[in-house]
């Protein structure tokens, strides 16, 4: 595969090399409390839950162009990450995609099937704050989960569907364009 990247062929075969960040987090129906504004003088009520009954969300950013890939998948595992290669595989076909991640055990797997048009590395361990993924996490958990009682979890999907469709480019730039990434572009 390296003469292949370091060949004519490579550079004339895809029509860009894409830097992507790539993680996993959980979303479910346990409330997560947080403070929140209300008129002085009064108490703010949030409800809360304590089901445990979860979804994973599989998402990969690129934080240059602000482009971004997710799925919703009901595990997180070699499998459900095969998935997930395979759809952004297909949502950037045209693209050589650099796909930086964690070291979960599902990202090394022995049967683990990595698409052609993308290659998978690694950050440093222990080092979730070089993953500009787990910001996006967060703005959507903020944002759109906080606070939030899902009654079932159906709703939970359909909110998180909800929130990753209205993550447009500039948004998804703000976020996660750090210097040490937009200098690579």
């Amino acid at each position: 595969m390296n003469e292949l990247r370091n060949s004519n062929f490579f550079h004339n075969y895809y029509s860009k090399i894409r830097l992507m960040f790539g993680d996993e987090s959980l979303f479910g129906r346990i409330t997560n409390i947080r403070s929140c504004w209300c008129p002085l003088g009064m108490r703010p009520s949030v409800s809360s839950l304590k089901i445990r009954e979860y979804v994973y969300a599989f998402g990969a950013i690129d934080p240059i162009n602000g482009d971004s890939s997710f799925i919703i998948a009901g595990g997180c595992d070699t499998a459900w990450t095969n998935l997930f290669l395979a759809t952004l595989s297909k949502q950037f076909p045209n693209d050589y995609i650099l796909l930086c991640e964690d070291r979960a055990s599902w990202h090394k797997s022995k049967n683990l099937i990595v698409p052609d048009n993308i290659e998978i590395f690694f950050i440093p361990p222990a080092t979730p704050e070089m993953n500009p993924t787990e910001q996006i996490w967060n703005e959507i958990k903020q944002k759109d989960f906080d606070n939030r009682f899902f009654n079932t979890l159906d709703k939970v999907i359909d909110q998180l569907c909800i929130s990753t469709n209205a993550l447009d480019k500039k948004t998804v730039k703000s976020i996660t364009g750090r210097d040490w990434i937009l200098l690579t572009g």
